[in-house]
């Protein structure tokens, strides 16, 4: 199949999530066009069965705001036509579903059908979807596509009580790499680095945001380090990165805290992990965290959206009530005081983990591009 795919190049998890899926589909002969406005942080390498096609807007002193949407639908018919593409792939409701339908609409008046299939991923649906703004542009967007899949359960059912939906919601969940080879001699020496022998090390991967609630993931390891020799690895930027930083200076634990900022170096860091923090408002699926476990890394998480569909309790770490960083700590506290413990913790980890290995996963979505293309031929 010839497939479009549409998303965000950014590091958050949509971008990750799309670019890792059609690298996939091209080692499976697909060919695969990533259509966006820079090249994915994931599309490290090109290749025969993968192209990516640049979204240029150009400046006119008329827009206060750049009409990316208009942009990107022209892209999308110039491709569509030059390259034969099958079928289009959005990840996110708006903008991408809905420059997908016009472009979708401009190919139709050519003589050409193609499909669309959505995927939501969880701020397009919980967050800016939910603006009134952008509410009705939403729910057209979901039910204009043929086919829809949402990354959990939980975000399929806040889809469903949110916005006016007609549609077939399939859960296809979120995915991971899991053929990594670890060098136990370099993670050693990079562990040595970052932390001495007896140190525990705790990991955090996010955008700092509200949402991930960065204050409590000191806090939790304010309490962890009381109890037990530990560091924290910071991993990210954002609006919270500034706070956080006076909150470890005001607890004293600023020497004990590594802020790394954004970084291509998430596998080396997850590789000396020994846990990993994730107390957020909500996860629409909870990306960072299944990335941690495929390292056999053991998660403490809230048991908000789809967390509970990732990191199962008691099991590949625990989950708590958003706000109980008593519950955590104490679960924290509980997994890396014994070796044992924590030995088996990590095991049951990277079990879990492969349960959402891609090989499992990319099936499911090569079934639903067949009966899309089936559907409108």
């Amino acid at each position: 199949m010839k497939i479009a795919i549409v998303c965000y190049p950014t590091f958050g998890g949509s971008g990750v999530v799309a670019t890792e899926l059609g690298l996939e589909l091209a080692h499976r002969g697909h060919e695969i066009h990533f259509i966006t406005y820079r090249q994915p942080v994931r599309l490290a390498l090109l290749n025969s069965n993968v192209h990516y096609h640049e979204v240029n807007v150009p400046e006119y002193p008329l827009f206060h705001y750049q009409p990316y949407e208009l942009a990107l639908s022209s892209k999308l018919v110039d491709m569509v036509k030059l390259y034969n593409i099958e079928l289009l792939h959005v990840h996110y409701a708006i903008p991408h579903a809905y420059a997908g339908y016009m472009a979708k609409q401009m190919l139709k008046d050519e003589g050409i059908i193609i499909p669309m299939v959505t995927t939501l991923h969880g701020t397009d649906i919980t967050l800016v979807g939910n603006h009134p703004n952008y509410k009705t542009a939403v729910s057209f967007s979901i039910n204009k596509s043929d086919i829809v899949t949402s990354v959990s359960q939980s975000l399929k059912d806040d889809t469903y009580k949110s916005f006016n939906i007609k549609k077939d919601i399939h859960v296809i969940p979120n995915f991971i790499e899991l053929n990594k080879q670890r060098n136990e001699s370099l993670i050693s020496c990079q562990r040595s680095v970052m932390a001495n022998k007896d140190e525990r090390i705790i990991t955090h991967i996010s955008n700092f945001r509200k949402v991930k609630r960065i204050p409590d993931i000191i806090k939790i390891f304010f309490k962890i380090q009381q109890a037990i020799p530990a560091k924290l690895m910071m991993v990210g930027d954002g609006p919270e990165k500034v706070k956080a930083e006076q909150l470890c200076q005001e607890l004293g634990i600023l020497d004990k805290v590594i802020f790394f900022g954004n970084s291509n170096e998430i596998d080396s860091i997850l590789s000396y992990s020994d846990l990993f923090l994730l107390p957020s408002e909500t996860e629409s699926f909870g990306l960072a965290a299944l990335e941690a476990m495929a390292w056999s890394v053991p998660v403490i998480s809230s048991n908000s959206g789809g967390l509970p569909e990732v990191n199962f309790d008691g099991i590949s770490g625990y989950l708590s009530d958003v706000g109980n960083i008593e519950e955590m700590s104490a679960n924290a506290i509980k997994i890396l005081s014994n070796i044992d413990t924590l030995n088996t913790f990590k095991e049951n980890a990277l079990s879990v983990a492969k349960q959402f290995d891609i090989k499992n996963i990319l099936p499911l979505y090569e079934s639903l591009y067949e009966k899309a293309i089936y559907q409108t031929t």
